[in-house]
This record gives C-alpha cells, structure tokens and sequence, in this order.
C-alpha cells in the first residue's frame, strides 16, 4: 500500500501530458470546441435564431465531445491532488480502478452542468446572436463571485478529502462518491467562469486559457475562513514572483549561470 515520491511524478506528468494534449487538439482543431455555430448572417447582420436552427448547425453528440475534451483540458491539473491521495489511500491492486470510479463520478456531474451551462449558450444564442453583452454579463457575474464568502466555502470543499473503504464494494462506491462530491463543489465553484467562454462570438481559447489559470491559482491557495475577498491570480504571481528572485539571486552568486 506505500506509494513514493516517484510514482506521484509518474502520474503526475500523465495528467499533465493528458491536459496538454487535450489543448494541443483545441488549438489545431477550433471545431472540437464546445462552441455554440450561429446562424447564418446576412447583409443586414445575423438572421434571428431559433431553437429547431440552432439544435440543426450543432448536433449534441459534438457538443458534448467538445465539452469533455474542455474539461479535460482545464481541470484534469486541479485533480492531481485528489487522485494521489486515492492512489495512496487504496491497494495496489486497487488503485486504477479507484482513480477511474472517482473520475466516473467527478465527469459524471460535470457533464450534467454541461447540459445547463450548453442550453444557457444555447438561449443566448437565440436571443442576442454574435453579442458580447451576455459573456461581459456573465464574467461581472463571475468576478463578483470570486469575491464572495461562498466561493471561499466551495474552495475550502474542493480541498476535502473524503475517507474511502478498503475492500470490494464499499471501496468502489466511497471511490465514485467522492468522485461526485468533489465534481459538485467544482461546479458550483467554477461554472460562471466555464460559461463565460463559450458565450463569447471570438477569442474563446484565450479565455479559457485564462480561466484555466485562474481555477490552478485558487486551488493552490490553502483553506480559509470564509470572508469577502477576492480570490484569483495571486498565489500564481507570488510563485512566479519568488522563482524570479531565486534566478536572480543565482545568477548574482554565480556569474558564470548568467553566460
């Protein structure tokens, strides 16, 4: 049941790889995108959409591909903690198919907040076609949220770690809960900033580059009282900000590093 330093790097560097993958096909192939295609514009701008049109241009099949390889792309590295800690906590035998219960679950309630946050697209598109006034709503929605006491309290949930069984069924299915329980307070966490992309008409991949920026930051900041404050970039900037001094500081005792 021990697990060492070295097969956490093992997975670890899996998830990375996996994420980066997962960007690398939403960068060569925009169409994998959950994005919702309008209709066809005329001279006089976009045609009024309509529901029957809209479900015609996007088949759900598709939407909900792109939907999983985006969840893949920006969440799979806020899981690295919570999977070693399953594969830690569980037998040798035991630990894939422990990692791919919890993944069942956590996947399982985010492709049913897909549904909503697709359909929410789905009625913007229909009723402001090609605007930015609903994703410029929707992130003011999203930056007033990151400073409320209750976004505090799901991140102090997304920390948790549920205790898991040992042996046969129990094992599985505390697995696939804490899969779900955790995929729950990630929704309710981070689903304003996951509809603000694809409610934009242009730049989706830089802003779901930077929401996927903004969800590793706030994951590495440790449990807190709940409280208004805002919760963001920081602890990315203060890491980027002390390997900047560590570099200089290096470079200063050993003038031959800066050659």
């Amino acid at each position: 049941m021990t697990y060492d330093t070295q097969e956490f790097a093992r997975v670890r560097s899996l998830m990375l790889l996996t994420a980066a993958a997962a960007w690398m096909l939403l960068l060569t192939e925009p169409r994998a995108m959950p994005m919702i295609v309008p209709c066809a514009a005329t001279g006089a701008g976009p045609m009024p959409s309509s529901l029957p049109m809209l479900l015609s241009m996007n088949p759900p099949g598709l939407l909900a591909a792109g939907w999983a390889l985006m969840l893949i792309a920006m969440m799979t590295p806020v899981l690295i903690e919570p999977v070693r800690y399953i594969r830690m906590r569980s037998f040798t035998h035991r630990r894939a198919r422990a990692v791919l219960l919890f993944l069942g679950g956590y996947a399982a309630v985010w492709m049913a907040t897909g549904v909503v946050l697709l359909g929410s697209a789905f009625a913007v598109e229909a009723f402001a076609p090609q605007s930015y006034l609903p994703a410029a709503g929707i992130v003011l929605v999203a930056l007033v949220w990151q400073f409320t006491p209750i976004k505090q309290r799901c991140l102090n949930r997304c920390h948790a770690l549920s205790g898991l069984a040992a042996f046969g069924t129990a094992a599985d299915l505390s697995a696939l809960r804490f899969g779900a329980i955790h995929g729950l307070w990630c929704a309710v966490s981070c689903s304003a900033m996951m509809l603000a992309p694809m409610l934009l008409p242009g730049g989706q991949l830089v802003a779901m580059a930077t929401v996927s920026i903004l969800i590793f930051s706030e994951r590495l900041e440790q449990p807190a009282v709940p409280r208004w404050r805002w919760h963001g970039f920081g602890q990315v900037i203060r890491i980027l900000v002390a390997q900047t001094r560590i570099r200089l500081q290096s470079r200063q005792i050993d003038p031959a590093l800066s050659e």
